[in-house]
């Protein structure tokens, strides 16, 4: 079994490494301002039409344009969600939202999380489910890589004062990336079985004679950007492991992929940008790395099983609870991994049902930031702010001015960078506090013991690092935690992208300086065990407190 598990992790890295390598091309070539083949006599009418400057921003100008946009698009979303009853396509006739549920929802959407606190099958028309909920996945998705450009083009342009044009690199994104991707996977999805119609839902009787009505909709559409985009939000409550959704072995695999696949890329993209690939093969090594070790954690918990069980036989100890039978245990702990790791929270197994290390490993990985592989865009930016910190950790060692890529990390960057990374595990850790000391908080809990405390910090975990998968133990639909995750998803995404912009707009100004005998190589094999420590480190000290009341403790009583 360990055999096959390993050979699953490798055959998937090797096909994601594949398809990412051509693909950071061109999205390397966007970082760069260069329009693709074919797209300059488009590119020049579409700036016409929408109005778009394609004069360059500073990086308030940039961080006032991607504020804007999902402000408005969040605003959008909650009326829509709101006058339900009264949008098209909603076949049965289901009412608008409450309130809480309308903001919660909204602001899930517009800042990649995807948290669902409802069933889509029973609460979203077709209308709201494609023209709010696929929609804003494109966007928040063209965001994430908008802000990673700005980043990169901090590293790699010399002397400059601005970082592109925001507008441009959303619409560029979208049109030549997102978009083309979406609709190929959407027709391998809709040739395996996924849905993709607007019908009204069906009536059916069983064998037994039971009856029942078959949920219908434009599923395949919203599926494809849900994994491309490191969404995560299911058209039905049980997400990719319902069959209308993720109907086979290989729609499994490219689902897996797909979410894998552009911030996969954007290391490739980095390295060309930065004319370095070794920086960028530098931090995907990092990222792989801590990856494949998180996944061989959660294979061997999930194939242990509960010790409880091991007195009634080994078969009886491998734990098949809360796993769909067509995936079986290492495919589910693999997609577990692949879906915390990213920002994406899509599932094809019960998280819930995971045993207490294994359930632990995907819960770490969203504590951390999601900087392996992480969501798009999203992943690469955490992950550099990871870098600059490794950095000026080895400055202090050796008693040097920290420098990347020959820029100098001055105390700007520094502060600016500690704030980025603190603002999610302080998200984490005072709204778990304030759920466990109110009634409303505990009111959602329905195991009340140490389990319970793990499904209040998954929850708040997910939400803060914008991940959107859940212990099903938590019912979080309710004011109080509406309000709370909202928040947490809006500062969790936002209290990041103001500092990261912040840090392009210190760095762009800057100039290359040479490398010089004593500057540290940021590309070696000793560099890649730096930042892998300086992830684990931050990672360790700030959460195995909290880690050890729930998961942890948790494992230790079963034994």
């Amino acid at each position: 079994m360990a055999a096959q598990g390993f050979l699953l992790i490798a055959i998937f890295l090797l096909v994601l490494l594949v398809l990412a390598r051509p693909l950071g091309s061109v999205l390397a070539r966007l970082i760069a301002n260069t329009p693709l083949p074919g797209t300059v006599r488009l590119e020049k009418g579409l700036w016409r039409v929408l109005g778009v400057s394609t004069q360059e921003m500073n990086w308030r100008q940039y961080l006032l344009a991607i504020l804007s946009l999902n402000f408005f698009g969040g605003v959008l979303l909650f009326a829509m969600l709101m006058m339900q009853g009264f949008l098209p396509l909603n076949p049965q006739q289901l009412p608008g939202l409450s309130w809480d549920l309308a903001m919660n929802t909204a602001v899930s959407f517009v800042t990649n999380t995807n948290w669902q606190a409802y069933s889509g099958e029973s609460t979203l028309s077709y209308f709201n489910q494609m023209a709010g909920l696929a929609v804003q996945n494109f966007l928040s998705a063209a965001t994430g890589i908008a802000v990673v450009f700005a980043l990169i083009r901090g590293f790699s342009r010399r002397s400059s004062d601005t970082l592109g044009n925001a507008w441009m690199d959303i619409v560029r994104v979208t049109l030549w990336v997102l978009l083309p991707l979406s609709l190929l996977i959407a027709l391998f999805l809709i040739q395996q079985g996924t849905l993709q119609n607007f019908l009204p839902y069906q009536h059916f009787t069983s064998l037994e004679g039971a009856k029942g009505l078959l949920p219908m909709g434009p599923v395949a559409s919203q599926e494809a950007i849900k994994m491309l985009g490191t969404n995560g939000g299911g058209f039905f409550n049980a997400n990719s492991s319902h069959p209308f959704e993720n109907p086979t072995a290989l729609t499994n695999a490219v689902q897996m992929l797909a979410i894998f696949l552009i911030p996969a890329a954007l290391c490739f993209a980095f390295g060309e940008a930065v004319n370095d690939r070794r920086q960028g093969r530098a931090i995907l090594w990092a990222m792989s790395v801590i990856f494949v070790v998180c996944v061989a954690v959660v294979m061997w918990a999930e194939l242990n099983g509960n010790p409880h069980f091991l007195k009634l036989g080994a078969d009886s100890a491998i734990n098949m609870e809360g796993k769909e039978s067509r995936f079986g245990i290492l495919q589910s702990s693999l997609f577990a991994v692949i879906t915390t790791a990213a920002s994406c929270g899509a599932v094809n197994a019960m998280h819930d049902s995971f045993t207490a290390l294994g359930g632990m490993v995907p819960m770490w990985l969203m504590q951390i930031g999601e900087v392996v592989f992480g969501g798009v865009g999203s992943g690469l930016y955490g992950m550099l702010l990871f870098v600059l910190l490794a950095v000026f950790i080895a400055g202090l060692m050796i008693g040097r001015t920290p420098e990347y890529l020959g820029k100098k990390i001055d105390v700007r960057e520094m502060k600016l960078t500690a704030l980025a990374i603190l603002v999610t595990p302080a998200l984490v850790l005072l709204g778990t506090a304030l759920a466990m000391m109110t009634e409303a908080g505990r009111a959602g809990m329905s195991n009340p013991g140490i389990h319970g405390f793990s499904e209040v910090l998954y929850a708040v975990s997910s939400a803060a690092n914008n991940n959107g998968s859940a212990f099903a133990g938590l019912s979080a639909n309710s004011p109080f935690w509406n309000c709370l995750l909202a928040f947490c998803m809006f500062v969790g995404r936002f209290g990041v992208i103001v500092p990261v912009l912040a840090i392009a707009g210190s760095l762009v100004s800057k100039k290359i300086q040479p490398a010089s005998p004593g500057t540290l190589p940021t590309f070696g094999p000793l560099f890649v065990g730096l930042l892998i420590g300086t992830v684990i480190l931050v990672g360790a000290l700030t959460f195995i407190p909290a880690l050890a009341l729930g998961p942890v403790a948790e494992h230790l009583s079963s034994l």
